[in-house]
């Protein structure tokens, strides 16, 4: 929303001024007249454009764990919304976040309701983050449901470090590779090339390869990068399409190593998620449209969505799950007692912290597997190379020998 600068009386007489967030100039009037200032002059402040580019920088998640962690120990303190807001809003470092605030605040101020507001802001406070905000204020435990929030927020961020930080280490030493072999390729090939050519000596089979692969990647070096990149965008083009995310994310899951860390993380994810909807009270049916939601993996989506589906018609939580074939039979039996016995959430939340430790469990034997398979591969095109341009060179000598 807009920011308007104002000018204005109080009933005093005495002229005051400042800035407030307004949906319109009108509705920027009649705040002001709320508390009994008699607006003078208002205007819409402009933004320079590269401040704009700057506030629509995304918000670290971090950052929305403070906020809502703090906004929930000053609601179980008894302060009123307004002044929460405000006091949040000025003692938040990150100036995107502290701008949504006070949009926040002044939306509260206007008469909406506090889930209504952070729901003009989707890309800071999710669906799920306005339901379970909605579902506290209905229940009047906004407090608890703030602090259940904060805590989910936080592991489900630690789940995603973990597996970025299993990633990090194969695409690191994949790039180092992929630079080294270029760099020997283009550079030192050549050298070694005409050297050969002065010696006019019959080269091995492996040099030659060698040598046709360095003249066929310094003349194609730009289509190459033209062709890699080509294929990036056509696969994230196709990964935008439904049947295409599907496809992609079906074979992900299927693969031997990181197939079975990405199942595990999902179900760690959904059983989070949804214990923590089911704890702060929002409905199942609504409580499984926005776990399918925010799943991150179309299959895992779609089996959800199925599940949902057969429980509008009656059935249990627990039978559909385990005909998708996507959750592990542990999984769905844990969810059956958890049904069974009214205590689902509980059963949730044992779940995603079993999970949790299985996707710790799963990294680290990632890690261990990757690094000597990674140096292996690396030093076996490193060494490939280095031993087919001296093949020549030990013939050479074994000749001078001879």
């Amino acid at each position: 929303m807009p920011i308007y600068i104002w000018e204005g009386k109080t009933h005093l007489g005495e002229m005051k001024k400042g800035e407030m967030v307004a949906e319109n100039i009108t509705m920027a009037r009649f705040q002001l007249r709320k508390v009994n200032v008699q607006p003078v002059r208002i205007r819409e402040k402009k933004e320079a454009s590269g401040s704009r580019t700057f506030f629509r920088r995304k918000i670290p998640a971090k950052a929305v764990v403070v906020f809502t962690r703090l906004f929930a120990t000053m609601i179980n303190a008894g302060l009123p919304l307004v002044q929460c807001l405000n006091i949040l809003a000025a003692q938040e470092e990150n100036a995107a976040l502290a701008k949504v605030i006070t949009q926040v605040r002044g939306d509260v101020e206007s008469g909406l309701s506090l889930a209504e507001s952070l729901k003009k802001h989707p890309k800071v406070f999710d669906s799920l983050y306005t339901n379970l905000v909605e579902a506290g204020e209905a229940g009047g435990i906004l407090d608890v449901i703030l602090s259940r929030l904060s805590n989910y927020i936080e592991k489900v961020e630690k789940l995603k470090k973990k597996v970025k930080g299993a990633l990090v280490y194969p695409a690191v030493v994949s790039s180092v590779a992929i630079i080294v072999t270029m760099v020997i390729l283009i550079f030192v090939i050549p050298i070694f090339e005409k050297m050969f050519s002065e010696v006019g000596q019959a080269l091995p089979g492996p040099t030659r390869f060698v040598i046709a692969l360095s003249r066929f990647v310094s003349k194609n070096i730009f289509y190459m990068f033209l062709g890699a990149g080509g294929f990036v965008f056509l696969m994230r083009r196709f990964y935008r399409n439904e049947k295409g995310r599907i496809i992609i994310d079906d074979f992900l899951l299927r693969l031997p190593i990181f197939g079975i860390l990405l199942r595990k993380v999902a179900v760690a994810k959904f059983s989070r998620t949804f214990g923590t909807m089911v704890s702060s009270g929002v409905p199942i049916l609504e409580a499984m449209d926005i776990v399918a939601k925010s799943a991150g993996n179309k299959v895992v989506e779609k089996a959800i969505y199925n599940a949902r589906g057969s429980i509008a018609q009656g059935k249990s939580i627990s039978e559909p799950l385990a005909e998708s074939k996507v959750f592990p039979p542990m999984v769905t039996q844990m969810i059956g007692v958890g049904e069974a016995s009214g205590e689902l959430d509980t059963m949730l939340n044992k779940i995603a912290d079993f999970y949790d430790e299985e996707v710790d469990t799963a990294v680290s034997a990632l890690t261990s597997m990757m690094e000597p398979i990674m140096m292996v591969i690396l030093g076996g095109i490193v060494g490939g190379l280095v031993v087919a341009m001296y093949l020549p060179i030990f013939k050479m000598g074994e000749a001078i020998g001879v």
